[in-house]
């Protein structure tokens, strides 16, 4: 263990974030460093627990308590090896997870659980300064191909895992770039993007092959793609985005959270001078109170929005725990964002009525009605109709699944009752040699999900192609079988 005695003297802490005034001139992320010193003293809280219920908490089965330890007793170079011995990439879930870890931590049952996506961040941080994350190309090769459609975090886990276990492995993205919802749907304020091109860089370097404005089904055929590879990964994400069926949906101002987040990002790249859909000097309106529509606040914020106001139609969450969401489950919380920090206004049990227009068929107003739960249902109090100004309205109410058209259709994959790609334990669908990972599969979910989908993934292919057990035991998807 750490420190025997540091969670009884050590309180926990994390880094400060920059002041509101500064960081909103910026795009760069919001956290100030965190000395070595320091983190080492939060490593050292972890106590000795018996059974680390922050296992069962984070989905890749992390190693927390070990590389905890490591931190502690100065061994940095340890503490690498275990961190990446469940995880390919920490830089990611140590600046986007929400941490359900630290939820199931058990020194948080009584008390304020240990800094574990801190201490993960700061291993991959320090390991990239001193030089300790070189390319690790395969000593041979299986002579088998492997096609990953999709480069976000499931694809990308499951063709490092692939290209290292011996295979050629080629990424198929539709999009200019590499990265999926890292590289054009998350906010350089949240992750900057030198995270993901320096990962992509040891990724080349291994052997994966990227090839980048291939959509498959359209630029290529399901039939070529078979034909040229001996498996299939489809870890091409849930993109369908949630829409919102009411009057003056059609107007000009009402956008998809996918149709504005990229736009941001490509600014920050070097596509854009501005933004075709620019929030400055704007009332926006955000529906939706997840980090997506967070996500939508902080790059309003930035691109200089008259206000902001995010609604959201479920009760305001409570500051602790509930009871009927006991330790050591991830509990629904009233969570305040770095984004939130920043200004803006939140109001919760509403529900959009209407989006109203202007003469030239622009959004100009916004008209809600307060809701209560009633019958499993929401249901409008009466009285409390109102409008709020509204040149920018963007939905960010989660996402339905992947696109059925195109690829999936073609290839003749079944789906399950949610509409996801079903597959079963070894996440091969119904189709031979064709696999599901990530959100694809199990729906919108957290990246630390997709990131052991992907390994589990890729564990499955390399069964399938060699009958070996080279690469991590999957872990079962816990979604519907196949019919």
């Amino acid at each position: 263990m750490a420190d025997p005695k540091g969670f009884l003297t050590t309180p926990r802490e994390t880094p400060r974030r920059r002041p509101v005034d500064i960081r909103l001139k910026d795009w760069r992320e919001v956290y100030e460093e965190f000395s070595h010193q320091h983190l080492q003293q939060q490593a050292g809280r972890c106590m000795d627990c018996g059974i680390p219920f922050c296992h069962q908490g984070c989905p890749l089965g992390n190693l927390i308590p070990e590389w905890n330890d490591l931190v502690w007793r100065e061994d940095w170079h340890a503490a690498l090896e275990r961190l990446h011995a469940t995880n390919n990439f920490p830089e990611f879930t140590g600046t986007l997870c929400p941490a359900p870890c630290e939820a199931a931590c058990v020194l948080g049952i009584n008390s304020d659980a240990v800094s574990i996506k801190q201490v993960e961040i700061e291993i991959i941080d320090r390991a990239w300064e001193e030089g300790w994350v070189p390319p690790q190309p395969p000593t041979s090769s299986t002579g088998r191909t492997v096609a990953v459609v999709g480069s976000g975090p499931a694809g990308l886990a499951a063709a490092q895992q692939l290209t290292r276990a011996g295979h050629r492995v080629v990424v198929y993205e539709r999009a200019d770039r590499i990265g999926g919802l890292l590289r054009y749907g998350i906010p350089e304020f949240k992750m900057e993007k030198f995270r993901l091109n320096r990962r992509l860089e040891q990724m080349r370097a291994e052997g994966t092959e990227f090839r980048t404005g291939v959509n498959v089904g359209v630029d290529l055929t399901v039939e070529q793609l078979r034909d040229e590879h001996d498996a299939v990964v489809l870890a091409g994400g849930s993109t369908v985005s949630r829409d919102l069926p009411v009057p003056g949906r059609e107007l000009d101002g009402v956008h998809q959270a996918m149709e504005y987040l990229p736009q941001a990002n490509r600014v920050r790249e070097g596509d854009l001078e501005s933004a075709p859909i620019d929030a400055a000097g704007k009332h926006v309106v955000i529906i939706g109170g997840g980090d997506t529509g967070a996500d939508c606040l902080g790059t309003a914020h930035r691109q200089g929005a008259a206000s902001v106001t995010q609604l959201e139609i479920m009760p305001t969450p409570p500051s602790s725990r509930p009871d009927n969401q006991p330790w050591p489950t991830y509990p629904m919380l009233y969570r305040v964002s770095s984004a939130h920090e920043e200004g803006g206004q939140r109001l919760f049990s509403v529900n959009t009525q209407e989006f109203l227009g202007d003469e030239r068929g622009r959004v100009r107003a916004l008209r809600l009605v307060e809701v209560r739960r009633e019958n499993g249902g929401f249901v409008p109090v009466e009285g409390t109709e109102r409008e709020l100004p509204c040149q920018l309205a963007l939905l960010a109410m989660g996402f339905v699944g992947p696109e059925r058209t195109g690829m999936v259709e073609e290839l003749g994959v079944e789906l399950d009752a949610r509409g996801n790609v079903a597959r079963d334990s070894s996440f091969m669908t119904s189709v031979d040699g064709v696999f599901s990972a990530g959100d694809m599969g199990r729906g919108q979910s957290l990246i630390v999900w997709a990131i052991s989908e992907g390994r589990s993934a890729a564990a499955g292919v390399d069964r399938y192609l060699m009958g070996r057990d080279t690469l991590p035991a999957p872990i079962a998807p816990t979604d519907r079988p196949l019919s």
